[in-house]
């Protein structure tokens, strides 16, 4: 896209009266293939989280709750499939009724396709955080339809945010965290993960050691990564104002005690991911407070991050989040929260990002 100098002078004038400067409008970035949103409108007035999977058929599949706004009883689930150049409209695949006819909101879906077996969406149900519980449903045709929601274990939550990774036993890893806030001096956060080896059937978790100097390092919604050696490294949220970071030398099975990372974190999600060349990706809000500007760096060894593209740059408004993930063809997709009024899809070539 070429963008004359009076083009790039409406931009910058947008970025200083508060508008909204997506990738998509920005001066030419390498690596930035095409930026757009997945619906215009919808029957719901808010929506966030979203996931996006690629299925055996290689197309995407992505989901969001949506409703009257975080919280609300008439929060559900939302999907869109990708069929050739187009989103197909969105559909509620699942919401929070009970058997007594009271219904909860639902929260932050994350999708999953195992090696073998059906496309799995991973969703919570409940009145709030502390209180909410995981489910689970199955699409056997690649999220075109789903099975009857099966409530996860006592205890178990599957994966917070985030996508889960399959190790090379099969194990499907989740990364998983609790957030109980009861004010400002009593917040309970802590990241562990959860595993299953029969898609969800039976599960176990471990949680990483605390150390005693970093007892108030709250941190949620890890992403994983792969390095060599059977060595696992996860990275996310904190309310500290940097990154978090874990790492594993048998295959998730121990953690070291979370530290924190080279990345600052406004309190705002996180999501990453290892391509097939090795190195890693993360999105993330590259400021200290706030949810914008929305980042994309990359690291050979997941500690020194460069950056690489600026998704969306507009101070005081939120672009929030994001998920990614590296499809087949060797292009890397993300979504992300817009505003809290629709979701973003950006495709971008990692062949061609350009480190700074």
């Amino acid at each position: 896209m070429i963008i004359s100098p009076l083009r790039s002078l409406c931009l910058i004038g947008l970025v200083v009266l508060g508008g909204s400067l997506s990738a998509a409008d920005r001066p030419s970035q390498p690596g930035l293939i095409s930026s757009e949103f997945i619906y215009e409108t919808a029957p719901f007035p808010s929506c966030h989280a979203s996931t996006l999977v690629e299925t055996p058929e290689r197309e995407l599949v992505a989901s969001w709750f949506g409703g009257t706004h975080e919280k609300h009883p008439d929060v559900g689930i939302w999907v869109s499939r990708r069929e050739g150049q187009r989103w197909t409209t969105p559909v509620e695949v699942a919401n929070g009724v009970q058997a007594n006819g009271t219904r909860h909101p639902c929260w932050n879906p994350v999708l999953f396709q195992p090696k073998q077996g059906p496309l799995l969406l991973f969703y919570k149900v409940g009145p709030d955080p502390k209180t909410w519980w995981g489910m689970l449903r199955t699409s056997m045709d690649q999220g075109r339809t789903w099975s009857e929601a099966r409530r996860l274990p006592e205890g178990i939550l599957g994966p917070i945010k985030n996508k889960p990774v399959q190790l090379a036993n099969g194990d499907i890893l989740c990364p998983t965290s609790i957030e109980y806030d009861n004010g400002p001096k009593r917040v309970d956060w802590r990241v562990y993960f959860e595993r299953t080896t029969d898609l969800g059937v039976s599960w176990s978790k471990v949680t990483p050691p605390v150390k005693a100097d970093e007892s108030e390092l709250n941190a949620i919604q890890p992403s994983i990564l792969f390095h060599e050696k059977n060595t696992l490294q996860a990275l996310g949220r904190t309310r500290g104002g940097r990154v978090f970071e874990t790492w594993s030398k048998d295959g998730g099975k121990s953690w070291t005690a979370l530290s924190y990372g080279t990345l600052p974190n406004p309190n705002s999600g996180t999501d990453a991911v290892t391509l097939k060349n090795g190195s890693h990706l993360i999105v993330y809000n590259h400021t200290p407070k706030g949810r914008s500007p929305l980042n994309l760096a990359i690291s050979k060894d997941g500690k020194n991050w460069k950056p690489v593209l600026v998704l969306e740059d507009s101070p005081g408004l939120e672009f929030s989040y994001p998920a990614i993930i590296q499809t087949a063809d060797g292009l890397v997709h993300l979504s992300y929260t817009w505003h809290r009024e629709r979701i973003r899809h950006v495709v971008v070539n990692p062949a061609k990002l350009v480190a700074r």
